[in-house]
C-alpha cells in the first residue's frame, strides 16, 4: 500500500512553523533584547529587569496567544464538518456574540479583568443553553435549524452590542473596541488554557475517522453504525468549549477560525487525523506571529490582534486559491 507523504511532511513543517513562532515572539517587542541575552535568560532565571519582562510578559503572553489561535482553528474545523458549510467559523453560531454582550456589560460597570472574563463566559454559556434548549424542542438534532438559530441569536447579540457601544462612556469605548477586534493583553492564567486545548486536541483526535465518515454524509455515517446525533453534539460542545476558552483570553479574534481550516485542506490534506493537528499548529503559530507585529509595529502602542490576523490572512488565503484555481 503507498503511503501519502504529504500529510506527514505538512506537519512536521507546521511543527517546525509553530515552534519559530515561539521563539519570535518571544524575542521581539518594545524593549530590544539579544538573541544571547534571551538563552541566557531561559536557561538561568533571574531577577533582572529583562528577566522579568521575558518571563513575565512576553512568554505567558506568547503561550496564551498559541492556544488561542490553536483553539478557534480547531473550533473552525469541526463547526464545518458539523454544519458541512465551508464558511461556517467559531463566531457562526452566535456564541461570540454572547461573549461579547457579557464582556461589554462588565467593562461599562467596571468590573475588573477576571470579572470581565467571567461575563464573558457566562454571556457565551447563555448562548449556547439557548441553541441546546431551542434544537432539542424537536427528537432530532437538526443541523438546519441549529444554523439558523445560531444566526438569529448572533444578529440579537449584534444589536445588543452596538446599543452597548453607543450608550458607554468615552473613556470606555476603546476597551470596548479592542475586545471586539482581540486583544491579549488581559490575558491570564495560559496554563488552565493549554490545559483546555490539550484535552479537546486528544478528544478530537481520537475522534477524528468519525468527522471523515461525517464529513461525507449523515446517512452514509448511520450507515456505518455511527450514532450520528451523538457525534454531532460532542462536535458542538466541543467547538463551543474551545471557542469559549478562547474567547475568555483574547476576545472576539476573527478569521482564524475560518482561515486555517481552509488553507489545510487547498494543500491537499482532508483526512481530518491529520487535519485536526496542522490546523491546530497553524492557528497557534499564526496568531503569535499577529499578535507580534499588533505589538511592535507601533510600540509601545498596541494594535488589536484581530486586525493583523485578518490582515494577513485575507491576502495568503487568496493567494492559496488563486495557486489552487478553486
Amino acid at each position: 500500500m503507498h503511503f501519502n507523504q504529504q500529510p506527514l511532511l505538512l506537519f512536521i513543517g507546521l511543527f517546525f512553523f509553530a515552534i519559530t513562532s515561539l521563539l519570535v515572539g518571544i524575542s521581539f517587542g518594545s524593549v530590544d533584547i539579544s538573541w544571547s541575552e534571551i538563552a541566557q535568560i531561559l536557561s538561568n532565571p533571574s531577577e533582572e529587569p529583562h528577566a522579568i519582562i521575558i518571563w513575565e510578559l512576553r512568554l505567558p503572553r506568547v503561550l496564551t496567544a498559541f492556544a488561542c489561535g490553536s483553539l478557534l482553528a480547531l473550533a473552525g474545523a469541526l463547526l464545518q464538518v458539523l454544519l458541512r458549510n465551508p464558511l461556517a467559523d467559531p463566531y457562526i453560531l452566535g456564541i461570540s456574540g454572547g461573549a461579547s454582550v457579557g464582556a461589554l456589560t462588565a467593562m461599562m460597570l467596571g468590573w475588573s479583568t477576571t470579572s470581565i472574563n467571567i461575563a464573558s463566559s457566562a454571556g457565551a454559556l447563555t448562548i449556547i443553553g439557548l441553541i441546546f434548549s431551542l434544537n432539542f424542542r424537536s427528537p432530532t438534532w437538526n443541523i438546519y435549524r441549529l444554523l439558523l438559530i445560531g444566526v438569529v441569536l448572533s444578529a440579537a447579540c449584534n444589536a445588543v452590542i452596538t446599543l452597548l457601544l453607543a450608550l458607554a462612556p468615552a473613556h470606555d469605548t476603546k476597551g470596548m473596541l479592542f475586545w471586539l477586534m482581540g486583544d491579549l493583553s488581559r490575558s491570564q492564567a495560559s496554563l488552565s488554557t493549554w490545559g483546555v486545548l490539550i484535552i479537546l486536541c486528544i478528544i478530537s483526535t481520537l475522534l477524528a475517522s468519525e468527522f471523515n465518515v461525517l464529513s461525507i454524509g449523515q446517512l452514509k455515517a448511520r450507515s456505518l453504525g455511527i450514532a450520528v446525533n451523538i457525534l454531532q453534539i460532542l462536535i458542538f460542545l466541543i467547538a463551543s468549549i474551545a471557542t469559549v476558552t478562547a474567547l475568555m483570553q483574547a476576545g472576539a479574534i476573527g478569521f482564524i477560525g475560518l482561515l486555517m481550516p481552509h488553507a489545510i485542506r487547498l494543500v491537499g490534506v482532508n483526512d481530518y487525523r491529520w487535519l485536526i493537528p496542522c490546523v491546530i499548529l497553524l492557528g497557534g503559530g499564526f496568531l503569535v506571529f499577529a499578535d507580534t507585529l499588533a505589538r511592535t509595529l507601533w510600540a509601545p502602542q498596541q494594535l488589536p490582534v484581530g486586525v493583523l490576523t485578518a490582515l494577513l490572512g485575507a491576502p495568503l488565503l487568496l493567494i492559496l486559491l488563486i495557486r489552487k484555481r478553486f
